[in-house]
Formats: structure tokens, C-alpha cells, sequence
């Protein structure tokens, strides 16, 4: 149901996503544009390849972070933890957080792909299909050395989880992990084009960053 509480919920979901912490982080401290350089997204991962681990992994925090607390906001409600309402709440304000990410209000609505925020947002509707899907993606990134492949690994392996390993019975939650793949897999097309060409950079999770902005990796 709309009322005034759901809509001021939704608002604030959309306006933690869209703090662009690649975007701050890197005009801050590096006095550089992060969507200026390597894949142009405001994103952990391009992060990492344009300033290195050190702006990247804050990113990648933060980015989590904003999407586990718009889902949060849901507790305020009046809803009962776990029902259907509840759970529906949780899933919107996910989606608008996700939205601001992408759109970002506070940097020109230019974001990044939403994997982190994604992430947080799975980690607060459902921690244990989360960390399911976490562990598959380091697994797939250690073997591949690929992010783009463990995260379309991870975002298959999430609604697979959901269906057929915690049988969840909630048909809007079934819903969403299917269209977490989905949209996952379509927003790294560019990316599964060089992993068939064998032309995606691989990422080398122990060496060290060389100074300056670089990097083409596309998936942040």
C-alpha cells in the first residue's frame, strides 16, 4: 500500500544509492573523474583499475553498505519482519537505491553498474543465498582471475540458490533473483563478448597498482 512513510522510505533509499563515493573518493583524494578514465563507471571495480585497491576496496564498502541500509530502512516499518509486506518493502527500496546508483542524483546521474550496491541489497533480503553467491564469485575470481565472469557467476548462482537450495516460497523474492541475473548478465554483454574473444583483462588480485589513472576492465 502507498502512503506518505513508504514514499519518504523510498526517497531515502534513492538518495543513499546515490552517493557516488567512486566519484567523491576519486575527486577528493586523487583529484581525478574515475567515469573519465578505464570503463567510465563510477564503480568499485573500475575504481580499483583507474587509482588502485587503496580508493577501490572503500568503494566497494561503501557502495555494499548503501544498498544493505536502504533495505534496512524496511525495520522502521510497521510491516512484520519476514511477511510478505515486509519483505516486498525491502525489495523496492533495494530497486531504489540500485536506481540511484546507477542515476545518481549527486553526481550528474551518471553511476556505476550496481554490483556492490547489488550486493548489499542481497546481503540484507537474504544473507545466507548471499553468502552462497559471495563464495562462488571468489571462487570463480581466485580461478579465472576474472571479475566480470565470477560476478555473472555469482548473480546465476543467487536465484538458483533461492529455488532450489532454500526453496523459498515468496514469489516476489523468487522474482527479484531472477531478475538480479538477468539484469547482471545484461549489463555485462560487453564483457562476456571479450571472455568469448578471450580479450577481458584479468585482474591480479596481489600486484601491486602503478601510479596514475589506466584500465579498460568493464564491469563496476
Amino acid at each position: 500500500m502507498i502512503n506518505l512513510s513508504n514514499i519518504i522510505s523510498l526517497l531515502a533509499a534513492y538518495l543513499l544509492g546515490s552517493i557516488p563515493s567512486a566519484v567523491w573518493i576519486g575527486k577528493y583524494f586523487y583529484n581525478i573523474d574515475v567515469r573519465e578514465y578505464g570503463s567510465g563507471n563510477a564503480g568499485a571495480t573500475n575504481t580499483i583499475r583507474v587509482l588502485g585497491k587503496k580508493a577501490g576496496i572503500p568503494v566497494l564498502i561503501i557502495d555494499a553498505l548503501k544498498g544493505f541500509a536502504a533495505v534496512s530502512i524496511a525495520n522502521l516499518s510497521p510491516y512484520t519482519i519476514g511477511s510478505s509486506q515486509f519483505i516486498n518493502l525491502q525489495l523496492v527500496l533495494g530497486i531504489a537505491s540500485l536506481f540511484g546508483h546507477i542515476f545518481p542524483i549527486f553526481a550528474s546521474f551518471r553511476g556505476g553498474k550496481g554490483i556492490a550496491t547489488l550486493l548489499g541489497i542481497t546481503v540484507a533480503v537474504n544473507p545466507l543465498a548471499a553468502l552462497i553467491s559471495i563464495v562462488i564469485f571468489l571462487v570463480v575470481l581466485l580461478i579465472f582471475h576474472y571479475v566480470s565472469l565470477g560476478s555473472i557467476t555469482a548473480s546465476i548462482a543467487f536465484p538458483i540458490t533461492i529455488l532450489f537450495i532454500l526453496k523459498v516460497q515468496t514469489p516476489s523474492l523468487i522474482i527479484f533473483s531472477i531478475l538480479v541475473a538477468i539484469m547482471v548478465i545484461i549489463t555485462h554483454q560487453k564483457n562476456i563478448e571479450r571472455l568469448l574473444k578471450r580479450e577481458e583483462p584479468k585482474a591480479m588480485l596481489f600486484k601491486r597498482k602503478k601510479n596514475g589513472p589506466s584500465g579498460t576492465e568493464n564491469n563496476s
